[in-house]
């Protein structure tokens, strides 16, 4: 098969500018007139609790049927760099309180505090509430290291002197629980987040780390349907950056 020829190569990337160019020209066209379109790509982390997202879209699709909707799921991190970029036009993470969304606009959507998930038959399931210290001595299943996620538990066992043994690191918070319930780990998740879960015990953290979630949107450009998505989950979105104000 023949290679690309150079001059051909080098039209491409001004042939997508001036598609993508003209895609927007319809959306912004159809919006002038009142019609919402386009597409409108929504970024979640897994244990979202603070915004009951099928909902949301439900109701959304009704109002904008015009609009393709494709949803993304990653880490807290990653949403934020892909919102930064375009890829996503919003996006709903979860941070630690000693972290704020940057160089992206913010809204602060709710605050939980972590409580501890375990399988039916460990010995803390018969316990109403527990501490960071008796937690410590237990095998964990976590978030990788150094995500968003995972640095809500780590940070509160640094500051209370305790260290605690990660034997497992998964990616997933669906399959975090799977483990947890085969009695392999305990684990922490955000208290509004755990109902949603099967087979495992709760249990209350009497120092319990806390964790915030955010609805975040890009600083360069809002799409239509980016607007649209934030006005129906009743978003301002004409104030100052919260990722600039003081912790």
């Amino acid at each position: 098969m023949a290679g690309t020829h150079p001059a051909g190569a080098a039209f491409l990337p001004a042939a997508r500018q001036c598609l993508e160019a003209a895609d927007r020209a319809v959306v912004e066209v159809a919006a002038a007139v009142g019609e919402v379109r386009g597409r409108l790509a929504v970024g979640l982390i897994p244990t979202v609790a603070a915004v009951d997202i099928p909902a949301a879209l439900r109701d959304f699709r009704q109002q904008y049927p015009g609009v393709r909707i494709s949803l993304r799921v990653g880490a807290s991190e990653e949403l934020v760099e892909q919102v930064k970029q375009g890829a996503i036009e919003v996006a709903f993470l979860g941070l630690p309180t000693s972290v704020r969304p940057q160089g992206v606009h913010a809204q602060e959507l709710a605050r939980d505090r972590l409580v501890a998930v375990v399988a039916p038959g460990h010995p803390l399931a018969r316990e109403p509430r527990v501490s960071l210290r008796r937690l410590s001595t237990e095998v964990f299943v976590d978030l990788p290291a150094k995500t968003a996620g995972r640095a809500q538990s780590d940070e509160a066992f640094s500051a209370a002197g305790l260290t605690r043994d990660v034997a497992f690191e998964v990616t997933s918070a669906y399959l975090m629980t799977q483990l947890v319930a085969q009695g392999l780990g305990i684990a922490m998740h955000a208290s509004a987040y755990v109902p949603q879960l099967t087979g495992v015990t709760t249990i209350e953290v009497t120092d319990a780390p806390a964790r915030i979630e955010y609805v975040i949107w890009s600083r360069a450009s809002r799409t239509p349907a980016a607007s649209a998505f934030l006005t129906l989950l009743d978003i301002p979105t004409t104030f100052a950056d919260l990722s600039q104000a003081a912790p």
